[in-house]
């Protein structure tokens, strides 16, 4: 048996919003914009070169999602993107005004640095040693 996460849920308080600042300050890709009616859409954005896991932006509508926007990982981090040359990520997202929680740290698995999305997601950029 093969499985693997295709998608992960992200709940945003806009689409355009959330698309623009993930193209924009991450440079992620729009791998697909479809409308569901009734204002609805399924949003797909993956970071380059990403071929399983892809996040799938969930415009909240109800007071629980409205209120889980940017607390999903409960003020922990929430997303781990790995890269394969951190010190260009980083210094790239600094000049796109992505803002960084720490200074970048060396540790036993890799060098990592944990940031905020728009609306207060923490992650961690992260490259791991080879």
């Amino acid at each position: 048996m093969k499985q693997h996460l295709a998608l992960v849920a992200l709940v945003v308080r806009d689409y355009d919003e959330a698309i623009a600042w993930y193209t924009g300050k991450l440079g992620f890709i729009l791998v697909e914009d479809t409308p569901r009616g009734e204002g609805k859409r399924w949003v797909v954005i993956a970071p380059p070169g990403a071929s399983e896991c892809r996040l799938l932006l969930a415009q909240a509508r109800k007071p629980a999602e409205l209120a889980a926007i940017g607390h999903q990982g409960g003020g922990r981090v929430f997303l781990f993107l790995h890269t394969d040359d951190f010190h260009r990520d980083h210094r790239e997202y600094t000049c796109r005004g992505v803002k960084f929680c720490e200074p970048p740290r060396e540790e036993a698995y890799g060098i990592v640095a944990v940031f905020e999305d728009l609306y207060g997601n923490r992650w961690d950029l992260l490259q791991l040693r080879g």
